[in-house]
């Protein structure tokens, strides 16, 4: 996303800026010659600096998936009722994905050094009072403004990995701060249930404490500081849009299960949504400092990236959704037993991005091939899981056709999407990667456990069992819900290869134009005519302000 246009000498104080690495650097006017290529060799510091990111973006990840484990004894502990316990969780997914394109613009107009260290305050803050709560809305509030801090630290993290690493670099820091992310999906139920077996329902909050100190202290000291040159207009009516549109969009999607798809509530939030975005598109193709620039849309690599990445995250979000469920009510396994026997999917991710094998895999397949690859290898995953509700073998085999394609095809469309948003605004690529996951996520969920629904013809298979007189009805009980769990899953084993096809599809052509672009008619390197080499019109991007 290009930055602002520079008025030739309204700009005299921002002709020189310091680079991380301690050189100046020129920043050029957005009508003449493009910036300078960065030093070689990245930040001198970037791997310790990567592994500070990951243990701030390792804080989100493990308290999301702890809450999960904990919500029987939230219920017995604190009385909490299902639309309390309910709200625990989506006052945080609420928060974070409206502030996300927020957070991200803040962080490359004010310094991305600045909302990561707020960001981790914020959510230690948060955890405090979530740990010292003793009545629902106490807790719900404080999810809340952890909801914040988490969406302050995941468009910080991924930014300041696009700025501390050369572009040969990035997909295999992305691979390792994706990877940390299946970390924490892996361990977040073992640590919950260790926590509750020792102390109580409060200790999973709490234990964020020292981590998220930790982490501040590091960032404080360690992480450079980089910000847009030309960040000083906020678009505050842009940002007020955006939360108030996504917030609707996501609230419309979360309520649709439990409340009707044509209930009152959903069909005003969903319209609430439809037209708060409008205007907010519309306001963003009218100022001249956007906080999204639209143009971006028209750039094939970042169309094909996000596009793949809402069917992606659809199929794989409201699949593996479906997964626990499968495992708990149809094969019989309790909470901590089902977390167990996901971990293989996680652990095959962490694996293959720590030892850098998925990031060859990428460069020798290249990147719109290793989307397609990826996908391949989940949708077979899913399908496998779908024909497998009989036994764990089976789908053992899918979670490790899962994870290999996670590890191959999500750091290559992350990558894609990152690598088509000029550095200086880094904040927002990394919010919209983020938003695009969450939109794909709440849908997943929503659409796939609404096809379970209608498949299965019953409110909820502890309520139709308990309804069961005898075992040759129970049993069909059983059967008619892993009927609705295989067709689900296989609808969104669909979405996944859908996504994959598409993406690599648009990753393919953009490539092609983009070879064919760097040689102008006269010989010479780059376009000529209205579009550049990122695809926006006349406009190129600026390396960003850092200072180590």
């Amino acid at each position: 996303m290009p930055p602002p246009f520079l008025v030739p000498g309204a700009r005299a104080a921002a002709e020189m800026c310091c680079t991380p690495y301690g050189k100046p650097s020129t920043v050029y006017d957005m009508t003449t010659s493009p910036p300078p290529s960065p030093s070689p060799q990245g930040h001198p510091r970037r791997w310790l600096i990567l592994g500070v990111i990951c243990l701030a973006q390792l804080t989100v990840v493990l308290d999301n998936t702890v809450l999960n484990v904990a919500i029987p004894s939230l219920t017995r502990e604190l009385g909490a009722a299902t639309s309390d316990i309910q709200w625990m969780i989506n006052a945080y997914s609420l928060v974070q994905s409206g502030l996300l394109l927020t957070a991200g613009s803040a962080a490359d107009r004010y310094g991305r050094k600045k909302m990561l260290a707020a960001g981790l305050a914020l959510f230690g803050v948060g955890s405090l009072v979530a740990g010292l709560a003793d009545s629902t809305p106490q807790l719900i509030a404080a999810r809340a403004g952890m909801g914040v801090g988490g969406a302050l630290l995941f468009t910080t993290t991924l930014a300041v990995v696009m700025q501390i690493f050369t572009p040969e670099q990035q997909p295999k820091a992305i691979g390792v701060w994706a990877a940390v992310n299946s970390l924490g999906f892996a361990t977040g139920p073992l640590i919950g249930g260790f926590m509750l077996d020792h102390f109580w329902w409060g200790a999973i909050f709490l234990i964020n404490l020292p981590v998220a100190a930790l982490g501040l202290v590091a960032v404080v000291t360690m992480v450079p500081e980089s910000k847009n040159p030309q960040g000083e207009r906020p678009d505050l009516l842009g940002a007020f849009l955006s939360t108030v549109g996504m917030t609707s969009l996501v609230f419309a999607i979360i309520s649709g299960p439990s409340h009707g798809w044509t209930s009152a509530r959903v069909l005003v939030s969903a319209a609430v949504a439809a037209v708060v975005l409008a205007l907010f598109a519309y306001w963003e193709s009218r100022i001249p400092y956007p906080m999204l620039d639209l143009a971006f849309f028209r750039n094939r690599r970042f169309t094909g990236a996000v596009a793949g990445a809402v069917l992606v995250t659809f199929g794989m979000a409201g699949a593996l959704f479906l997964l626990t469920q499968q495992l708990q009510f149809v094969l019989g396994y309790g909470p901590l037993e089902a977390g167990l026997r996901t971990a293989p999917l996680a652990l095959t991710v962490v694996a293959l991005n720590f030892t850098g094998l998925s990031v060859k895999v990428m460069v020798g397949l290249g990147g719109p091939l290793s989307v397609l690859v990826g996908m391949v290898s989940v949708a077979a995953g899913l399908v496998s899981i779908a024909v497998a509700a009989d036994g764990y073998a089976g789908m053992l085999a899918g979670l490790l056709l899962i994870g290999v394609g996670t590890a191959v095809a999500g750091p290559a469309m992350a990558h894609a999407i990152m690598s088509s948003i000029p550095p200086a605004k880094a904040g927002v690529g990394a919010g919209l990667n983020g938003t695009v996951a969450e939109f794909g996520n709440g849908l997943g969920v929503a659409v796939l456990g609404a096809v379970l629904t209608a498949e299965f013809a019953a409110q909820s298979l502890p309520t139709a069992l308990a309804g069961a007189g005898t075992a040759q009805e129970r049993s069909r009980v059983l059967d008619s819900f892993a009927s609705g769990l295989e067709t689900s899953q296989l609808l969104g084993a669909s979405a996944v290869l859908l996504g994959g096809v598409v993406a690599a599809g648009l990753l393919r052509r953009a490539e092609h134009e983009e070879s064919e672009g760097q040689q102008g008619p006269d010989g010479h390197e780059g376009r000529e005519g209205p579009e550049n080499h990122d695809g926006h019109e006349g406009r190129e991007g600026k390396p960003p302000v850092l200072a180590a």
